[in-house]
C-alpha cells in the first residue's frame, strides 16, 4: 500500500507533508526535499485547493506559504483549527513581519521560516515535526 513500509515486521505509514505554495518552483524545490528525506508530498497551488483536497485529515505536517492570492495561509489555518484537522504547521513567507510571526505563534504554528530558507532549516523543523523517517 503507498505510504506503508515494514520494518522488522511492524508496519509503518509514512507521514504526508502537504506543500502549500502558489510558487510551483517553490513547491517542486520543496517536495523534491522531502521526497529525499524519506516522506511523502502532495502539493496544492492555494489554500483552497488543499481544503478541497480530501487529504486534510492524512497530512502529518503542513507547510505553507502566507501570502497568497485568495485565502492565505494564516486563514487556511485558523480554519483547519476551527474544524479541529489542523496539522503540525510550518509556514514560509518573503516577509516575515514581527506582526505576522506573532499571528503565526498564536495560532499554533510551529515555526515561521523566512524565504529564502535553508535546506538545513527545513530539515531540523521537519524533524521536530515529523521524528525521524
Amino acid at each position: 500500500m503507498p505510504g506503508e513500509n515494514s520494518r522488522g515486521g511492524i508496519l509503518q505509514i509514512t507521514p504526508i507533508v502537504s506543500i502549500v505554495d502558489d510558487d510551483s518552483a517553490v513547491r517542486v524545490a520543496l517536495g523534491s526535499l522531502i521526497r529525499s528525506l524519506g516522506w511523502q508530498v502532495r502539493m496544492y497551488e492555494s489554500a483552497e485547493a488543499f481544503l478541497a483536497s480530501g487529504q486534510v485529515a492524512q497530512t502529518s505536517c503542513l507547510i505553507s506559504d502566507i501570502r497568497m492570492p485568495g485565502m492565505s495561509g494564516i486563514e487556511m489555518h485558523e480554519r483547519l483549527r476551527a474544524q479541529g484537522h489542523a496539522p503540525v504547521t510550518i509556514f514560509i513567507s518573503a516577509y516575515p513581519t514581527p506582526a505576522l510571526q506573532a499571528k503565526a505563534a498564536s495560532n499554533g504554528a510551529l515555526v515561521l521560516l523566512q524565504k529564502p530558507y535553508q535546506a538545513t532549516a527545513m530539515t531540523h523543523w521537519l524533524s521536530v515535526a515529523l521524528g525521524n523517517p
